[in-house]
């Protein structure tokens, strides 16, 4: 569950953002530092490409839900600029076997909701955790320092 302490991390809107913001969040779970934003978009165009390759290999289970021509969608997908969404989102939680929330703000919250899960196969615990605009954008969510404290302290 989200709490409004919570910290939504900004992500560069360069159309890598949910690429970024995964990539961001893989690094968090695993303990590794916050990525600069030079080191998220070097993340997120090999997490792209690796989609990218996942989409093929997944391809009897994945082309009936992308749209129009199989090898265009994953060709446009390589792209740097192309802007991805919840089939991204899906190969992105194989691609690093790990679960993938999508949060967003809804109308009348105070904290964001999660909207979508990815990847449910691989753990429920502590997954990558994402907050969508409902425009297009997604941005990083992380757990406040002070969430962390409290939860060593057992609060």
């Amino acid at each position: 569950m989200v709490r409004a302490a919570d910290m939504n991390r900004g992500i560069t809107g360069d159309g890598r953002c949910l690429f970024r913001s995964v990539a961001y969040g893989a690094c968090l779970r695993r303990g590794q530092q916050s990525p600069s934003d030079s080191t998220q978009k070097e993340l997120a165009d090999e997490l792209r490409a690796k989609v990218a390759d996942e989409f093929i290999k997944r391809r009897g289970d994945t082309e009936w839900f992308l749209e129009g021509d199989f090898e265009s969608y994953v060709r446009k997908m390589r792209k740097p600029h192309a802007w991805g969404g919840e089939p991204e989102l899906l190969m992105c939680s194989h691609v690093l076997r790990m679960p993938i929330t999508v949060h967003m703000y809804i109308k009348g919250s105070d904290s964001p909701r999660i909207i979508a899960e990815y990847g449910q196969e691989y753990g429920k615990e502590n997954p990558v955790r994402v907050l969508y605009d409902g425009y297009g954008h997604y941005d990083a969510l992380q757990p406040s320092p002070v969430r962390t404290h409290s939860r060593l302290r057992g609060v």
